[in-house]
């Protein structure tokens, strides 16, 4: 099981990401959502806020509080994540990762990641 810094770090490095796609096709398919990252094992849960600037800094909640974005990962998963060691399809087709969102926010979502 990996540490609140080691699931705080994977959650960085995965938002950093984002500044690797082109400001322009972040803009046309991001709109502002609320985002929660819950890890269970961890008894965590992150929350941020995605905009057509990219992600602010993830912050440790007491819940989802209706975040329109919730993840579900266990820590050792999200560091894998992160890491390119998992794909994100991969994780979610084997129930490692769970999405809940719109539809609309999970086909922009896939354009992004």
């Amino acid at each position: 099981m990996a540490s609140q810094e080691e699931a705080r770090a994977a959650l960085e490095r995965i938002a950093t990401r984002l500044t690797d796609v082109d400001p322009d096709e972040l803009a046309k398919h991001v709109v502002e959502r609320t985002i929660s990252c819950r890890v269970p094992d961890l008894d965590l849960v992150f929350v941020t806020r995605i905009h057509p600037g990219g992600l602010d800094e993830f912050q440790v909640a007491e819940s989802v509080n209706g975040a329109q974005v919730r993840l579900t990962v266990n820590s050792d998963d999200l560091v894998a994540l992160a890491d390119d060691e998992l794909g994100v399809a991969k994780a979610w087709a084997t129930g490692r990762l769970k999405i809940e969102a719109s539809l609309g926010d999970l086909l922009r979502l896939r354009r992004i990641l």
